[in-house]
């Protein structure tokens, strides 16, 4: 995996608020049901809160019951890099934008078809593009 690796420390942090940092940048996680976009049921697409990277669009959102947004595929298959997390005591797979490495959330086997997976994303790590009619 390579990402742009342009931003120093000091920006992101001057960009970002403080949660998206410690989420972002320091691969936290936002309490469920507390997000911006876990209820979110508009059309339009869903970019990465720190580079503007097109992610996810609402067409592959679904209700996971989980407290965070939910998709089942990325805009396209080299949107979203994964990478092998095996912190906090378990193993998972990390969901990262492909473009500047920010940390999303994580990615599950147990979403529905047609991928059978769930992309477990940090309201925070996401920014929302009304589609226009």
């Amino acid at each position: 995996m390579s990402f742009d690796k342009t931003k120093t420390d000091a920006e992101w942090r001057a960009e970002l608020s403080p949660e998206q940092y410690r989420i972002l940048r320091e691969h936290g996680t936002e309490r469920a049901f507390t997000g911006e976009y876990w209820d979110h049921h508009e059309a339009g697409e869903y970019r990465c809160a720190a580079c503007g990277e097109q992610l996810f669009s609402s067409d592959t959102k679904f209700d996971s019951g989980t407290g965070w947004p939910s998709f089942y595929q990325p805009v396209n298959p080299a949107a979203v890099a994964e990478k092998r997390d095996s912190s906090h005591g378990m193993v998972r797979v990390e969901a990262l934008c492909h473009r500047c490495g920010s940390h999303l959330g994580h990615v599950f086997p147990d979403g529905p078809a047609p991928t059978g997976l769930r992309y477990c994303i940090n309201s925070a790590a996401l920014t929302f593009r009304k589609k226009q009619d």
